[in-house]
């Protein structure tokens, strides 16, 4: 009978503790540089977006003065964009799309003034604190700038 010769067993074919340890090391550092950047970008996009439903939002109400002959009143709100206040027989909406008002990107309710203090209505979305004023996510979105 011939013998047949094996190789040596390796048994090291794995990753030791030191690789698992500096390739975690690197991953938590791709995330401490990405992760901040990423949050930047989808704080930034809510603000964008914020600011395209406002002009959208401005122009239903340009067109409901069209209709009407004015915009709907501070009382009235935007509303009256999506149901009939009531005394007013020219009114053929809703104005938009979906059956109510959408939110501001925060789930906030946007703030409508009309007559505005900038124009002939003012349209705010407070940001993400919800609160007047602010800085960077927490900014106020308007109609006016």
């Amino acid at each position: 009978m011939s013998h047949v010769r094996r190789a040596p067993r390796r048994w090291g074919r794995g990753f030791t503790l030191v690789e698992l340890l500096v390739v975690l090391a690197i991953l938590g550092l791709l995330a401490g540089l990405v992760g901040p950047q990423v949050m930047k970008f989808l704080g930034s996009s809510k603000t964008k977006t914020a600011r395209l439903q406002i002009e959208d939002l401005s122009a239903t109400l340009d067109l409901y003065r069209l209709e009407l002959g004015r915009y709907p009143s501070t009382a009235e709100g935007l509303e009256a964009l999506v149901k009939d206040p009531g005394n007013l027989p020219n009114w053929n909406g809703p104005y938009l799309k979906k059956a109510s008002v959408p939110k501001d990107p925060w789930g906030n309710d946007y703030q409508y003034r009309s007559p505005g203090e900038h124009g002939p209505f003012d349209i705010v979305a407070l940001g993400a604190d919800g609160q007047e004023g602010g800085e960077g996510d927490n900014q106020d979105v308007k109609n006016w700038e």
